[in-house]
């Protein structure tokens, strides 16, 4: 299978039109005539998971957060960004990103990140479009099956993501409990004010700063950061499924180990 034809399949997926205009998604590096039999899976493009990626042999690193995101002017040596890419360049591995895409798209990440939590009458936090007239957008709201307490609902967060540990802003600031809630995976401070105009109880997301939580629960907003990390490592198993659905007999899939990039000591 050429890149070309796999990348059509990843878009099929998550169409790079539900991309947010600041991003970079797409075949960020690499040859689209490359023929495909290898593929690697990773959150993103670290030094272990290039090195790993060209250990294995792979044709093509397929990550979540694109290693390219601002411009360059270079590209060598003397930068981690720059080593990365010459280094897949020199093995001849096609780099592929699905970012705010992936998250936006229907059935992807903002979807399976409310299904894990069991939410019914879902809708986007932050809508962006519609495809073939199904909406689409950055995080949801549903409802929970039952009202709980913010710290009953963390620990239910805890359990369905399997995360080490999290945070609560506001754990008292919406009432005695919620059952009405936003879910967005990766960085949400800038989902607050979408989770506040929507009217949701508590946000789930991740990198909440300190004003952005105090301030939040100062408007009767509760606030779970459950890492930005720990909510978005869905995207391996996710996608490693996808592509033995559509591909399975082509390729070889190997994804990137689970490794939380912060330590709670």
């Amino acid at each position: 299978m050429r890149c070309d034809e796999l990348i059509q399949i990843l878009e099929r997926l998550a169409p790079v039109g539900c991309a947010c205009d600041w991003d970079n998604v797409g075949l960020l590096a690499g040859r689209s005539d490359k023929e495909i039999k290898k593929v690697y899976l990773a959150l993103d493009a670290t030094d272990e998971v290039v090195e790993e990626a060209v250990k294995w042999g792979v044709d093509m690193l397929i990550t979540h957060h694109p290693l390219i995101f601002k411009p360059l002017k270079k590209i060598n040596d003397t930068d981690f960004i720059g080593r990365r890419i010459l280094k897949l360049l020199r093995n001849d591995i096609s780099y592929y990103a699905m970012h705010t895409n992936f998250d936006a798209a229907p059935g992807c990440m903002a979807d399976t990140a409310a299904d894990k939590l069991d939410l019914t009458q879902v809708k986007a936090l932050q809508p962006e479009g519609e495809i073939e007239g199904i909406p689409y957008g950055i995080g949801k709201t549903g409802y929970l099956k039952e009202k709980m307490t913010i710290r009953e609902l963390a620990e239910l967060v805890k359990e369905r993501f399997d995360l080490p540990f999290l945070t609560i802003y506001g754990e008292d600031a919406p009432g005695a409990s919620v059952q009405f809630i936003g879910i967005s995976p990766g960085s949400g401070e800038s989902l607050i004010k979408y989770a506040l105009d929507s009217g949701v109880d508590v946000l789930i997301t991740g990198d909440i700063g300190h004003h952005s939580g105090i301030d939040a629960a100062a408007n009767h907003l509760a606030v779970i950061d459950a890492g930005h990390y720990g909510l978005e490592y869905l995207f391996l198993d996710f996608m490693e499924n996808y592509l033995k659905q559509e591909v399975e007999e082509m390729l070889s899939i190997r994804k990137a180990d689970v490794v939380f990039p912060q330590t709670l000591v």
